[in-house]
């Protein structure tokens, strides 16, 4: 592991053409993110109060398992992180606040 990443230890899986935990874990996580992003969607264009709010219900439901899945990903090893250096992180910053300066225009 290089000195930018964050991670636990790799837990070992068995490799071949079956799948294993860790291909399962990535799948559902993968799949709880795409519903994510369509309960959002379906938020944005709910007809009724009520509608929305099952809705909003369901997406917290989702964004909440979602944080589980990942959280036991990176517990296992699966999921690594990379530092970012404090100069990239205010430049993105920096940049992100020229766009949006530029949007308000």
């Amino acid at each position: 592991m290089n000195n930018n990443q964050i991670a636990n230890p790799k837990v070992e899986v068995p490799t071949g053409m079956a799948l294993n935990d860790q291909d399962y874990l990535k799948n559902l996580l993968s799949c709880l993110k795409e519903m994510e992003k369509n309960y959002v969607i379906a938020m944005t264009e709910a007809s009724n109060e009520s509608l929305y709010h099952q809705f909003q219900d369901i997406f917290l439901n989702l964004a909440n398992n979602q944080r589980r899945v990942y959280e036991l990903a990176f517990k296992k090893g699966w999921y690594t992180l990379e530092k970012a250096e404090s100069m990239k992180i205010d430049q993105k910053a920096q940049s992100l606040g020229v766009k949006f300066s530029d949007l308000e225009k």
